[in-house]
């Protein structure tokens, strides 16, 4: 079941969009503010966002850079603002789509269905560098300066994850998720663990890394 964030601060846009949804069997998240869409789109990390543009606290435009900054999830903006330079700006700024109020709900809907087939998964780069260490993705080997390093089935997942979105943050959820699957994505302790590993054998000075970053409370970055 597909999580589809909702953010609109129009009652009764966001009951329809909610019940039509929720009959296509949609799991359905509701935010009425810029804050509350970006807290819920970090915690929850749905598969695809339908986006409001004219929030009361923030204008929709940053909510779509905000979410560009660590996650590729699908964004369709629903928005009343129906001149050509907005839709150029949203879909500049990262957006998927664009749907201008008032709208057809099975266009929505078609819309939304386009957006869903399309894999959100990013690719690692074929090769990296991480301090003195020489990933090379394809074959699945990392040699350092005393040669060849081991790493896990489960290590090697952890670390494509953040090779593909070099410099960006990437919530603990988001790794979890693509890790272990959606039932796992509470299990911070994995994290923290496997992250150990990981700085032990690819870091200078695990305890100071500087290439496998942690942000408290957040996620994980990989600085290049």
């Amino acid at each position: 079941m597909s999580r589809i964030l909702v953010v609109n601060d129009e009652p009764g846009i966001l009951r329809a969009l909610t019940i039509n949804l929720h009959a296509r069997h949609y799991a359905v998240l509701t935010a009425a503010t810029g804050a509350e869409a970006l807290d819920l789109a970090g915690r929850v990390l749905p598969e695809a966002v339908l986006l409001d543009l004219g929030l009361p606290d923030a204008d929709g435009m940053d909510i779509i850079g905000s979410l560009r900054a660590w996650s590729s999830v699908p964004i369709i903006v629903v928005s009343g603002r129906d001149n050509a330079a907005e839709k150029v700006r949203a879909l500049d700024a990262g957006a998927d789509d664009y749907l201008t109020k008032p709208f057809v709900m099975d266009e929505l809907l078609a819309r939304l269905r386009a957006v869903l087939r399309r894999s959100p998964v990013e690719a690692p780069p074929l090769r990296a560098v991480i301090g003195a260490h020489e990933v090379d993705v394809a074959a699945a080997t990392v040699v350092g300066p005393e040669g060849p390093v081991r790493l896990t089935p489960t290590e090697w997942k952890i670390l494509t994850v953040l090779l593909a979105r070099p410099g960006r943050l990437v919530p603990g959820r988001q790794i979890l998720h693509d890790v272990w699957g959606p039932e796992q994505e509470d299990h911070g302790n994995y994290l923290r663990v496997y992250f150990a590993g990981l700085r032990r054998k690819l870091e200078r000075d695990p305890a100071r890394p500087r290439h496998l970053v942690t942000e408290p409370g957040i996620g994980y970055r990989f600085d290049p």
